[in-house]
């Protein structure tokens, strides 16, 4: 069973035995259909992301690695950014610009950056007590990526990338020896993996260099979604995902679900899940990556923002 196998494994016998939500498989199919499957992105969004592969390959590697090392903080985001801003869009915005006229950070300067290098790497506010926290969290994430590319592939994030051979696995079990990418629950005695920030970091780079060279990865197609708090957001406010009434209503009032506590952890395993049921309705037309772009941008467009999502500090989205 490859690593992509058993977190699907894993997150089907979460969805099965959930106490706290269920799967509307009667409406995965009709749902599935009705999906824009052309608007899954091709690319990066040059606006958002420093994505040069002809002219600067190692720049663009280390800009994927280093966003995805901090592509989390969900939880912390309205306090930060303010309730109707896309904290992904500031971050990414801010990393983009410092690449862009800063240049592209040494591994041996992320290895000793502290949160105040941090804070004005990612656009946050020092004054800010939230934003501290968060500078703080991502400046042990930039760390430890600084650390395995000047260690492990004499300071070169192409170096990473390479080492993986051109498989998406081999590049996820690298990244999760860093702490913040060992994306794994537990639920009931049973692990269960998500991965997400590790598996996003592969499909970036497929993204960033249009699936070539650095960016192409034979199983890229076995991926699942980027469990996090937005697509199963959408997924409940369509109607493919049924909360029990506690659960609903706690997050309706805007209270934390603690991550890794057995809601939270079959809410992300329910989303991954009926992803991989909508795919196989499709005739596995589309990838698991694919539905998840086009969910995830649904959920940051649409009308979706005026409800609460399930919210959680974790290091992990």
């Amino acid at each position: 069973m490859t690593l992509f196998d058993s977190i699907r494994a894993a997150a089907a016998e979460v969805a099965a035995g959930a106490r706290h939500l269920r799967i509307r498989h009667d409406r995965i199919a009709a749902f599935a259909a009705s999906l824009p499957l052309t608007s899954a992105p091709t690319g990066l969004d040059p606006a958002l992301h420093y994505v040069e592969p002809e002219r600067d390959p190692e720049g663009t590697a280390a800009f994927v690695l280093t966003l995805d090392s901090v592509n989390f903080g969900s939880g912390w985001f309205p306090a930060v950014f303010g309730p109707q801003a896309s904290g992904y869009a500031e971050v990414a915005g801010a990393l983009a610009g410092h690449f862009r006229t800063g240049g592209t950070p040494t591994a041996a300067a992320l290895a000793r950056l502290d949160g105040t290098g941090a804070a004005a790497l990612t656009g946050l506010d020092p004054r800010n007590p939230d934003a501290r926290a968060l500078a703080d969290l991502f400046a042990r994430a930039l760390n430890d990526l600084g650390r395995l590319v000047e260690a492990g592939h004499g300071g070169r994030f192409l170096g990473l990338v390479e080492a993986a051979g051109g498989s998406a696995e081999a590049l996820v079990q690298s990244l999760r020896r860093m702490p913040l990418f060992e994306d794994v629950a537990d639920w009931r005695g049973r692990r269960v993996p998500f991965l997400k920030r590790a598996q996003i970091a592969v499909a970036d780079l497929a993204l960033a260099f249009g699936g070539r060279g650095p960016g192409r990865f034979a199983d890229a197609g076995r991926l699942t979604i980027f469990a996090d708090n937005l697509v199963p957001h959408v997924l409940r406010h369509d109607g493919l995902l049924d909360y029990s009434p506690d659960l609903a209503a706690r997050i309706d009032r805007g209270e934390p679900i603690p991550a890794g506590s057995e809601e939270e952890v079959e809410i992300r395993a329910a989303a991954v899940h009926a992803v991989e049921l909508m795919r196989a309705a499709l005739g596995d037309a589309v990838t698991s990556v694919q539905l998840d772009h086009i969910l995830w941008n649904r959920g940051e467009s649409g009308g979706y923002r005026r409800w609460p999502r399930h919210a959680t500090r974790s290091v992990f989205y």
